[in-house]
């Protein structure tokens, strides 16, 4: 099968399209894959940038999201045939393959029928932003309705279905973002009030659009200076919520604004083999299958690339500048670009 091969730690032409062996069930469980669509998400640049999580030897496949269509499977699979068309968030971390490829094998229990109403491109586009967001805001966060939540960066993968996530509890929401197009986007998306990242920095204007009081919840998805800055504008007894190390930080005002302040990396349960809490994230993919096969949720892909030009993938969303999802289509040698 063709594949994109991580052949070692660097910039984006590290990786390289090439022939290699289909990968077969090695366990009654298991399920082969034949791969329509593989998405991109930052963490896959910063694998190839960084290292893989594990110590297997290069090269390694990278691709945390896949969506496609049930070719085989294990003598003990009972809830999915032959034909189904399934979506998930798998390997990709250094252990087990990711989706860069043609083809894959998991185990079912880590799979989900994809929504009927939307693509397989958008489909490999959807399960690990809509995990990681579920996450932060009604896992970590606890947001209810009628609250009011602070999304940053909402153009980006994970910031345009968290505001769609919060609009569907209930909560006002409030986003930052870089540009007027990214503006537009995000108030079609749903989003109640668009703050702009430059050239003035957000305090000012959300503390106007909160009458001083500050938000319920803040969803950091950018890194350290938002971080910080974020603390002034939680509300007392509010909660921080990053994906992300924000370095290090002064915390006396979150402290006297008894500030719940917590992490939200969706890739622990894999990293760390946490099976029940895996499980959850299937119920959250089957969850929001139901939700956009009713039109509540929609994804946004910005380009479509065949699988060989994967470097491309990773050199535009290393440009921080991309609104939705980055989606490698498998067999499809067409560019797309919205």
């Amino acid at each position: 099968m063709k594949a994109i091969l991580m052949t070692a730690v660097g910039d984006a032409n590290v990786l390289s399209y090439q022939e290699v062996p289909e990968p077969t069930l090695s366990t009654t469980s298991q399920v082969k894959v034949k791969l329509q669509a593989a998405g991109v998400n930052p963490v896959d640049t910063k694998v190839r940038r960084h290292g893989v999580f594990y110590p297997e030897p290069l090269p390694a496949i990278l691709g945390c999201d896949g969506s496609g269509v049930i070719v085989e499977i294990g003598s003990e699979v009972t809830q999915f045939k032959v034909g189904d068309e399934v979506w998930f968030c798998h390997g990709g971390l250094g252990r087990e393959q990711g989706n860069y490829a043609e083809y894959t094998v998991l185990d079912v229990r880590w799979l989900s029928l994809r929504p009927q109403t939307i693509s397989a491109i958008e489909a490999a586009a959807a399960p690990l932003v809509l995990i990681t967001a579920w996450g932060a805001l009604f896992d970590k966060g606890n947001l209810q309705a009628g609250q009011t939540v602070l999304i940053h960066a909402g153009a980006g993968g994970v910031g345009h279905v968290a505001i769609q996530l919060a609009k569907l509890k209930g909560a006002k929401v409030i986003t930052t973002v870089s540009s007027e197009g990214k503006a537009n986007f995000v108030k079609q998306l749903g989003a109640d009030e668009v703050v702009f990242y430059q050239p003035n920095s957000f305090t000012d204007a959300v503390n106007a659009l909160t009458q001083n009081q500050g938000v319920d919840l803040v969803f950091d998805t950018v890194g350290p200076d938002v971080f910080k800055e974020s603390i002034g504008i939680t509300a007392h007894f509010g909660r921080l919520i990053t994906l992300l190390d924000p370095g290090a930080v002064n915390l006396n005002e979150a402290r006297l604004r008894n500030l719940l302040i917590g992490f939200e990396l969706m890739l622990t349960p894999m990293l760390r083999d946490l099976n029940s809490a895996r499980d959850n994230h299937v119920k959250i993919l089957n969850q929001c299958a139901q939700w956009i096969d009713q039109g509540q949720i929609k994804l946004t892909i910005s380009h479509q690339l065949p699988l060989k030009e994967a470097v491309i993938a990773h050199e535009l969303i290393e440009t921080g500048h991309i609104s939705g999802k980055i989606v490698l289509s498998i067999n499809d040698d067409s560019v797309k670009i919205n």
